[in-house]
């Protein structure tokens, strides 16, 4: 059982910035990725930015050099660093995380948080 809860989400103006920070509960089990994705309305969901258990990242091209995913797994926590934002950055954004289970190795599986709004707006 895991349980993400995002927060950090909010209103800024354009070439603001915003922290998000998504917290993985619960025991028993070893996360190995962890991700944003955002949806906006009318839009299918995408993938914003993903970090491995030993830091790798990957990141979607339109925030390339503007948003920074990182981890601190002693917290199970990952964040997103989201500067220079644009308006077409507003969306919902979602923590994801893939992990194992400690007993049952076999027992792989993906969660998900509940969203925060981030709204890109003058």
């Amino acid at each position: 059982q895991v349980q993400l809860v995002e927060s950090g989400g909010g209103l800024v103006q354009p070439g603001g910035s915003l922290r998000l920070s998504c917290a993985a509960s619960g025991s028993g089990f070893t996360i190995y990725n962890m991700g944003w994705y955002r949806q906006a309305p009318g839009k299918q969901r995408e993938l914003v930015a993903t970090i491995t258990d030993d830091g790798s990242t990957n990141y979607a091209d339109s925030v390339k050099g503007r948003f920074t995913i990182s981890r601190d797994n002693a917290k199970n926590t990952v964040y997103l660093q989201m500067n220079s934002l644009k308006p077409e950055d507003t969306a919902v954004y979602y923590c994801s995380s893939f992990q194992v289970a400690s007993a049952l190795p076999a027992y792989r599986y993906t969660s998900w948080g509940q969203g925060t709004q981030v709204t890109v707006s003058s």
